[in-house]
Protein backbone atom coordinates (compact mmCIF):
# COMPACT_ATOMS: atom_id res chain seq x y z
CA UNK A 1 0.00 0.00 0.00
CA UNK A 2 2.49 2.03 0.82
CA UNK A 3 4.86 2.07 -2.61
CA UNK A 4 1.46 2.47 -4.21
CA UNK A 5 1.21 5.25 -2.58
CA UNK A 6 4.33 7.02 -3.54
CA UNK A 7 4.19 5.74 -7.09
CA UNK A 8 1.39 8.14 -7.12
CA UNK A 9 2.77 11.16 -5.82
CA UNK A 10 6.23 10.67 -7.62
CA UNK A 11 3.87 10.42 -11.16
CA UNK A 12 2.00 13.27 -9.51
CA UNK A 13 5.46 15.17 -8.84
CA UNK A 14 6.34 14.29 -12.52
CA UNK A 15 2.95 15.32 -14.13
CA UNK A 16 2.95 18.74 -11.98
CA UNK A 17 7.10 19.49 -12.49
CA UNK A 18 6.75 20.35 -16.22
CA UNK A 19 3.20 22.02 -15.65
CA UNK A 20 4.69 24.63 -13.22
CA UNK A 21 8.12 24.62 -14.92
CA UNK A 22 6.36 25.89 -17.90
CA UNK A 23 3.71 28.52 -15.60
CA UNK A 24 5.36 31.78 -15.68
CA UNK A 25 3.09 33.51 -13.35
CA UNK A 26 1.31 31.73 -10.71
CA UNK A 27 -0.94 33.76 -8.18
CA UNK A 28 -2.83 32.73 -4.80
CA UNK A 29 -6.26 33.22 -3.57
CA UNK A 30 -6.56 33.10 0.27
CA UNK A 31 -10.75 32.25 -0.21
CA UNK A 32 -11.29 32.41 3.75
CA UNK A 33 -10.14 36.04 3.36
CA UNK A 34 -11.46 36.89 0.28
CA UNK A 35 -15.17 35.66 1.93
CA UNK A 36 -14.73 38.02 5.10
CA UNK A 37 -13.77 40.97 3.67
CA UNK A 38 -16.79 41.05 0.81
CA UNK A 39 -18.97 43.58 1.93
CA UNK A 40 -21.90 41.59 -0.14
CA UNK A 41 -21.37 39.19 3.40
CA UNK A 42 -23.06 41.87 5.44
CA UNK A 43 -25.77 42.32 2.97
CA UNK A 44 -26.63 38.83 2.86
CA UNK A 45 -26.57 38.34 6.56
CA UNK A 46 -29.13 40.92 6.62
CA UNK A 47 -31.25 39.90 4.13
CA UNK A 48 -31.00 36.28 5.98
CA UNK A 49 -32.13 38.10 9.27
CA UNK A 50 -34.94 39.80 7.45
CA UNK A 51 -36.08 36.47 5.93
CA UNK A 52 -36.21 34.70 8.83
CA UNK A 53 -36.62 37.46 11.59
CA UNK A 54 -40.34 36.32 11.81
CA UNK A 55 -39.58 32.76 13.03
CA UNK A 56 -36.30 33.43 15.09
CA UNK A 57 -38.67 35.56 17.54
CA UNK A 58 -41.35 32.30 17.64
CA UNK A 59 -38.66 30.00 18.08
CA UNK A 60 -37.42 32.67 20.83
CA UNK A 61 -40.71 33.33 22.27
CA UNK A 62 -41.29 29.52 22.71
CA UNK A 63 -37.89 29.19 24.48
CA UNK A 64 -38.81 32.25 26.95
CA UNK A 65 -42.59 30.73 27.83
CA UNK A 66 -40.60 27.26 28.61
CA UNK A 67 -38.35 29.14 30.82
CA UNK A 68 -41.46 30.92 32.71
CA UNK A 69 -43.15 27.18 32.83
CA UNK A 70 -40.34 25.98 34.45
CA UNK A 71 -39.89 28.63 36.93
CA UNK A 72 -43.42 29.12 38.20
CA UNK A 73 -43.17 24.92 38.62
CA UNK A 74 -39.89 25.43 40.59
CA UNK A 75 -41.63 28.24 42.23
CA UNK A 76 -45.52 26.88 42.50
CA UNK A 77 -44.68 23.04 42.38
CA UNK A 78 -45.34 22.55 46.33
CA UNK A 79 -48.71 24.66 46.15
CA UNK A 80 -49.98 22.69 43.06
CA UNK A 81 -52.43 19.79 42.97
CA UNK A 82 -51.51 17.01 41.51
CA UNK A 83 -54.17 17.85 38.33
CA UNK A 84 -52.31 21.04 38.21
CA UNK A 85 -48.72 20.23 37.95
CA UNK A 86 -49.99 16.73 35.73
CA UNK A 87 -51.58 20.23 33.52
CA UNK A 88 -48.48 21.85 33.92
CA UNK A 89 -45.58 18.84 32.90
CA UNK A 90 -47.99 18.04 29.59
CA UNK A 91 -48.04 21.81 28.76
CA UNK A 92 -44.22 21.97 28.68
CA UNK A 93 -43.66 18.60 27.07
CA UNK A 94 -45.84 19.96 24.12
CA UNK A 95 -44.02 23.73 23.81
CA UNK A 96 -40.98 21.57 24.13
CA UNK A 97 -41.66 19.08 21.32
CA UNK A 98 -43.12 21.57 19.21
CA UNK A 99 -39.61 24.02 19.95
CA UNK A 100 -37.68 21.26 18.88
CA UNK A 101 -39.49 20.40 15.87
CA UNK A 102 -39.91 24.46 15.18
CA UNK A 103 -35.83 24.94 15.97
CA UNK A 104 -34.87 22.48 13.79
CA UNK A 105 -36.78 23.14 10.81
CA UNK A 106 -35.64 27.02 11.07
CA UNK A 107 -32.20 25.77 12.21
CA UNK A 108 -32.17 23.92 8.43
CA UNK A 109 -34.01 26.55 6.39
CA UNK A 110 -31.55 29.31 7.76
CA UNK A 111 -28.34 26.91 6.39
CA UNK A 112 -30.19 25.93 3.06
CA UNK A 113 -30.51 29.49 2.31
CA UNK A 114 -27.42 30.77 3.73
CA UNK A 115 -25.80 28.05 1.44
CA UNK A 116 -27.50 28.76 -1.13
CA UNK A 117 -26.34 33.00 -1.01
CA UNK A 118 -22.77 31.55 -0.76
CA UNK A 119 -22.90 29.62 -3.43
CA UNK A 120 -23.90 32.34 -5.07
CA UNK A 121 -20.98 34.55 -4.08
CA UNK A 122 -18.45 31.66 -4.86
CA UNK A 123 -19.79 32.21 -8.47
CA UNK A 124 -19.00 36.14 -8.66
CA UNK A 125 -15.68 35.32 -6.56
CA UNK A 126 -14.75 33.29 -9.62
CA UNK A 127 -15.71 35.39 -12.27
CA UNK A 128 -13.69 37.83 -10.55
CA UNK A 129 -10.55 36.23 -9.92
CA UNK A 130 -10.61 34.65 -13.87
CA UNK A 131 -11.07 38.28 -15.07
CA UNK A 132 -7.84 39.18 -12.79
CA UNK A 133 -6.20 36.29 -14.05
CA UNK A 134 -6.96 36.87 -17.59
CA UNK A 135 -5.94 40.49 -17.68
CA UNK A 136 -2.99 40.54 -15.95
CA UNK A 137 -1.91 37.01 -18.00
CA UNK A 138 -2.02 34.34 -15.23
CA UNK A 139 -0.81 31.03 -15.60
CA UNK A 140 -2.30 29.46 -12.75
CA UNK A 141 -4.36 30.35 -10.05
CA UNK A 142 -3.90 28.11 -6.82
CA UNK A 143 -5.96 28.36 -2.87
CA UNK A 144 -3.72 30.04 -0.42
CA UNK A 145 -4.15 26.61 1.54
CA UNK A 146 -2.59 24.69 -0.97
CA UNK A 147 0.68 26.70 -1.19
CA UNK A 148 3.62 26.37 1.78
CA UNK A 149 5.26 29.74 0.77
CA UNK A 150 4.23 32.42 -1.72
CA UNK A 151 5.66 36.05 -2.32
CA UNK A 152 3.04 38.33 -0.96
CA UNK A 153 3.28 40.31 -4.53
CA UNK A 154 1.38 36.60 -5.64
CA UNK A 155 -1.41 36.86 -3.88
CA UNK A 156 -4.37 38.46 -5.62
CA UNK A 157 -6.86 37.91 -2.73
CA UNK A 158 -7.22 41.95 -2.12
CA UNK A 159 -7.54 42.20 -5.70
CA UNK A 160 -10.41 40.08 -6.22
CA UNK A 161 -11.99 41.38 -2.79
CA UNK A 162 -11.77 45.03 -4.72
CA UNK A 163 -12.81 43.76 -8.19
CA UNK A 164 -16.21 42.15 -5.79
CA UNK A 165 -16.94 45.71 -4.05
CA UNK A 166 -16.44 48.13 -6.69
CA UNK A 167 -18.75 45.68 -8.60
CA UNK A 168 -21.37 45.88 -5.66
Amino acid sequence: MKKMVNRALVTLALIATPMLAHAEKIAVVDMGEVFEQLPQREQISKSLKAEFGDRVAEVQKMQEEMRSLVEKQQRDGALMSDTQKTELVRKMDSLKSEFQLKGKALDEDMRRRQGEEQNKLLVQVQKAINTIAGKENYDLVLQRGAVIFVKPEADISGKVVEALSKGK
